[in-house]
């Protein structure tokens, strides 16, 4: 994973272009803006990414998705998180920490 590959960062910006949000690269990841939110958004591993921000975005393949969030879980990091786990087919789902995580101190 990471931004070498190209084709996972570019699937990750048309997921936020969808949705609405305008999208700017910003050094190894990219930040999407919309109304009052700014979601930095990156293909890198938890251990390896930024951690500025209040809201961030991993992007993953689907089958890596869900190890991505365990390890987020595991790390407790003090900003708001979700990944994005990208099909092959151009679907995705979003994989949120369970609620009394976002509402912890």
């Amino acid at each position: 994973m990471g931004v070498v590959n190209t084709t996972l960062d570019e699937r990750a910006r048309a997921v936020f272009s969808d949705l609405g949000y305008e999208v700017t690269r910003e050094g190894g990841e990219f930040r999407a803006d919309r109304k009052w939110r700014t979601v930095y958004v990156t293909t890198e591993d938890p251990a390896d990414a930024a951690t500025h921000g209040r809201l961030r975005c991993f992007v993953a393949p689907a089958d890596r998705a869900p190890a991505v969030r365990d390890e987020l879980l595991s790390r407790a990091p003090d900003y708001d998180w979700a990944v994005v786990g990208v099909e092959e087919e151009g679907g995705y789902t979003v994989l949120h920490p369970d609620a009394d995580v976002l509402g912890a101190p």
